[in-house]
């Protein structure tokens, strides 16, 4: 969060969606209290170091790290928050004092803290004791949120084989000291929302936003028959297409699929930040994808499309807006239109924080393509414009370098359709991993000869390798007529 917004809401003050809590050297003791009145509202924010009045105190420097460990750790905890619901603060320097500020987002489901429900109102925090208050907010949350409609007869089986775990080993990797990975399977389902029980109506079972990150194609065909994703290339032809690739897989395959469809189509612009060398399209349009899945609301059959065009990509899909109108950083308050998808997708490493993401895409693409045009609209349905210039629209690849090492031309050559590395390896009759490695497969890829159909993962096990056009091109000059 900026400075300028951190003002912002303090001469705003305390509201609905935004509240003040000293904290010089401890949370305070109603603060989780806020968080589940939060939680089961519109969300909000949550200023540590601000006086009632909106006088800034700031928070001890000695533990501002402590109280924000203090923080992630306790909000993760069901014996405090039920269903557990892991924030993660964020320390801002504001005129000589540290605050901390801790973004709420509204949740899919009702929690309680220490066993009781709060909601938030005008005037503040207080909690809800008639059931039928409390069968109130299960209702406004049942119908905010279908992601987590629940299915009693859905179960593991109608997952993709393995699938839960690769997402389990993508937590662990990308956030090591993450608690859901010291949780059984079946609490990570319960912790993470995608397993829950309707106390309204007593169904337990897994829910809608389970179903599409894991589910097999034809498990979710049986829910949703209207689910698919279009990805579509038109340059050339503007009536049918150039290219396709029809989706209907689950939402971690789906991600895949876009990125490597991107790949395929968009080039990877050589970019220094600094001294590091950064991938500005795999930025962009991580971010970009993950929108696209992440806010779209799934039992409504308005088409889901993802358009490269030669002087735009356009994605639309079907959306329940809390907002009508342009996106623009630091001008709107994220909402998460599916928080249980967008939590799973986050701590994968697949997304943002809410409203960080769209920052990214604003600050990059104008190195990537110039930048005139980038438009995120939210309404009835969800839309994301990327401008691309005639360059980037057309530079698929690097071209080829005349001095095309033999090593390179034989693996042009024996490719056909995706490869794995070690059937590669055998096709050239090559031992030696590192040897295949360092003279055939680096050099073809730096060439942009060939392509990994998982660019975002290079060693993942389901890694393969296929001919780029340029490489295409290659094959069919070298291969007699």
């Amino acid at each position: 969060m900026k400075i300028e917004e951190i003002k912002k809401l303090i001469i705003k003050g305390e509201g609905i969606s935004l509240e003040f809590k000293e904290a010089r050297e401890s949370l305070p003791e109603s603060f989780f209290e806020t968080v589940c009145a939060f939680l089961n509202r519109n969300g909000g924010s949550i200023l540590l170091g601000v006086s009632d009045s909106g006088k800034y105190i700031g928070v001890s420097p000695g533990r501002v790290e402590t109280i924000c460990k203090q923080l992630a750790d306790i909000s993760n905890n069901p014996s405090k928050i039920t269903p557990a619901f892991l924030l993660h603060p964020e320390i801002i320097d504001y005129r000589g004092q540290k605050l901390i500020s801790v973004l709420v987002p509204a949740s899919s489901q009702v929690h309680r803290c220490n066993g009781k429900v709060f909601d938030r109102s005008v005037d503040g925090d207080f909690e809800v004791k008639a059931d039928e208050a409390i069968k109130n907010i299960y209702l406004r949350k049942s119908s905010l949120y279908t992601e987590t409609t629940i299915y009693p007869y859905l179960h593991e089986s109608d997952f993709v084989d393995g699938i839960v775990d690769k997402v389990r080993k993508l937590i662990q990797i990308n956030r090591p000291n993450h608690p859901w990975n010291m949780l059984s399977r079946q609490d990570f389902f319960s912790v993470s929302g995608l397993y829950r029980t309707d106390a309204a109506t007593g169904k337990s079972g897994f829910t809608l936003a389970a179903l599409l990150l894991f589910g097999k194609e034809e498990a979710i065909q049986s829910a949703l028959p209207h689910y698919k994703t279009d990805a579509l290339l038109r340059r050339l032809d503007l009536e049918r297409y150039d290219d396709r690739e029809n989706i209907r897989c689950n939402l971690i395959e789906a991600y895949e699929k876009l990125m490597s469809f991107t790949a395929k189509h968009l080039p990877d612009k050589f970019y220094l930040e600094g001294d590091m060398r950064m991938s500005l399209r795999e930025i962009i349009f991580r971010e970009v994808i993950s929108n696209f899945l992440i806010h779209r609301e799934y039992t409504n059959a308005y088409p889901a499309t993802f358009i490269i065009y030669k002087d735009v990509l356009e994605v639309k899909n079907a959306n329940r807006p809390h907002f009508y109108g342009k996106l623009l950083p630091g001008k709107f308050e994220p909402f998460p239109k599916n928080p249980t998808l967008a939590k799973i997708f986050v701590q994968i490493a697949r997304a943002e924080e809410l409203g960080t993401g769209i920052r990214k895409v604003y600050k990059y693409i104008e190195a990537y393509s110039g930048g005139k045009g980038l438009e995120f609209l939210d309404g009835d349905q969800f839309t994301v414009r990327v401008p691309l210039n005639e360059r980037v629209a057309t530079q698929v690849t690097p071209q080829v370098t005349p001095q095309v090492t033999p090593q390179v031309e034989a693996i042009v050559l024996a490719l056909e359709g995706d490869s794995t590395r070690d059937e590669l390896q055998s096709l050239l009759k090559i031992k030696d991993r590192e040897y295949f490695r360092k003279s055939y497969l680096k050099p073809a890829l730096e060439a942009g000869l060939i392509e990994m159909t998982i660019p975002d993962k290079p060693n993942s096990k389901n890694q393969r390798y296929r001919l780029t056009q340029v490489g295409l091109k290659l094959k069919h000059k070298k291969l007699p007529s």
